[in-house]
C-alpha cells in the first residue's frame, strides 16, 4: 500500500480546535506463522494464550472505530481538528493527520497499522505528506501551551454532562481530550487539567468520543 487517501476540510485555524489523545491503544506486531501481523482477539487467541497473553487485551479494534468516530465527526469536517495522537500500550506514539480517511474495514486498517508500525510513516497517495507517523515522546511537546488538557474514566468522581462541562471552557484555548483506547484499564492522567466521567456507566472509546463531539458541535453551532 504506497498511500492513503485524504479528505478535505474546513481548516479553520482561527478558531477554537480540539486535539485528541488516545492512550494505551492495543496495537502488537508479532510473527504470527510466516507473516508479521496485528495481533487481535479474534485471529490469534491460540497464539496468544500459547505465549501466556490474555486474548481479552488485544483489541485494536477499539482504536480503530475510536479514529473513525473522532475522523467522521462534523466537528473534524468543520475543521476544528488539529491533531490526533495515538499512544500504544508498548509506549510507541504516532500522529494522524486530520484530513487522513482511515480504512472503514478492520482487516484494512490493521494493514495501514502494520505498515505504519514497520516503516514509521504513511504518505498521501501522489503526494510526499506524511499522513501517519511515528514520533517521539512525550506526547505533551506537541500540545499547545496554553490549552485545556481533560482525561476521562468511568472510575473519576467528577461526573458531569459533556455539553454542560465545555460551556465551563475558556472559548479562547484548544481542547486536548485524552481517552483510553484499551479494554481495561486506566489512562495516564499526569499531564491533564482535569479528569471527568460524562457517564455513570462504562463507556467504549467511540461513544465517549462521539459525545465529546457532539458536545462541542452543539456549542459550536456545527451541524
Amino acid at each position: 500500500m504506497e498511500g492513503i487517501p485524504i479528505t478535505l476540510s474546513d481548516q479553520n485555524s482561527k478558531k477554537p480546535g480540539v486535539i485528541f489523545v488516545l492512550e494505551k491503544a492495543s496495537l502488537e506486531v508479532a510473527k504470527v506463522g510466516k507473516s508479521y501481523q496485528i495481533l487481535n482477539s479474534d485471529d490469534h487467541a491460540n497464539f496468544l494464550r500459547r505465549n501466556n497473553k490474555n486474548p481479552a487485551d488485544y483489541r485494536p479494534d477499539i482504536v480503530h472505530q475510536a479514529l473513525l468516530s473522532i475522523l467522521d465527526s462534523p466537528l473534524t469536517k468543520a475543521g476544528r481538528l488539529r491533531a490526533v495522537y495515538v499512544k500504544t500500550e508498548k509506549g510507541v506514539l504516532f500522529e494522524v493527520k486530520p484530513h487522513v480517511r482511515v480504512p472503514r474495514t478492520y482487516k484494512r486498517f490493521a494493514g495501514v497499522m502494520l505498515q505504519l508500525l514497520q516503516k514509521l510513516s504513511i504518505t498521501a497517495v501522489g503526494k510526499r505528506e506524511k499522513l501517519l507517523r511515528v514520533i517521539k515522546n512525550p506526547v505533551t511537546q506537541y500540545l499547545p501551551v496554553n490549552s485545556r488538557k481533560i482525561g476521562f474514566s468511568f472510575s473519576s468522581e467528577k461526573l458531569i454532562k459533556m455539553r454542560n462541562y465545555v460551556d465551563t471552557v475558556n472559548n479562547e484555548s484548544d481542547l486536548v481530550f485524552v481517552v483510553g483506547a484499551m479494554a481495561h484499564g486506566k489512562i495516564n492522567t499526569d499531564y491533564t487539567d482535569d479528569y471527568i466521567a460524562i457517564s455513570g456507566y462504562p463507556m467504549s472509546a467511540a461513544r465517549c468520543i462521539a459525545r465529546i463531539c457532539e458536545a462541542l458541535e452543539d456549542k459550536w453551532d456545527l451541524l
